[in-house]
């Protein structure tokens, strides 16, 4: 009886191009450089911009966020600061100008932060505001819920700082310019001098 043979379709010919990551290992991954991005101006304006560039980076990488912001939308700014932690981000948040409300609670949520002598950061209540004719019902209603989130964003930036609400209050309530060097005080931040002799990115590196 004859036996059939069995036909060997494995090719020891490569597919071409072959896979990128066939070529790269682990510490070339790893050696990457640190990205960098800015959150400047009214944050409402950028936010679509600021999500994007967030998702868009490698889950885990570690990189630099300058502020210079007024604040802007409180959900903006809750929502950048959920994507840093979310995304676990290794971020050095740097407050070079103003850093003051919505805009604190990202400042916030990175791992490591810095200020300089010149630095201020606006703490104040949330507030609500609107340009529309509203009803007197939906009135009420937006002033129960901003109760609500008033709570909840006190006690996130307390959280997000690593300290007692006590010490955020006395700051909030009714509100206060804080310095810098006053926040270096607290325990929340390292000051760096960006006009000094020494590099200053040797310090922010180092984290």
């Amino acid at each position: 009886m004859n036996k059939r043979r069995r036909l060997n379709t494995t090719s020891s010919l490569k597919s071409y191009p072959e896979k990128v990551t066939s070529f790269r290992s682990h510490s070339a991954r790893e050696k990457e450089p640190d990205w960098e991005i800015a959150i400047s101006g009214d944050l409402g304006d950028k936010e679509s911009d600021l999500v994007s560039r967030l998702v868009d980076l490698p889950r885990g990488t570690r990189g630099t966020i300058y502020f210079d912001s007024p604040g802007g939308s409180v959900y903006s700014g809750l929502t950048l600061a959920s994507l840093i932690r979310l995304r676990k981000l290794n971020v050095a948040g740097v407050a070079l100008g103003e850093c003051s409300s919505a805009a604190i609670l990202p400042f916030a949520a990175c791992k490591h932060r810095f200020v300089t002598c010149y630095t201020t950061l606006l703490f104040h209540p949330v507030r609500w505001q609107s340009e529309d004719d509203v009803r007197f019902e939906e009135a009420a209603e937006w002033a129960r819920h901003f109760k609500i989130m008033e709570t909840d964003f006190d006690r996130l930036q307390a959280e997000l700082f690593g300290c007692e609400q006590s010490l955020l209050d006395k700051w909030t309530r009714p509100g206060r310019f804080v310095s810098g060097p006053e926040l270096v005080d607290a325990g929340l931040a390292q000051l760096i001098d960006p006009f000094a002799a020494e590099d200053q990115w040797k310090t922010i590196e180092a984290r």
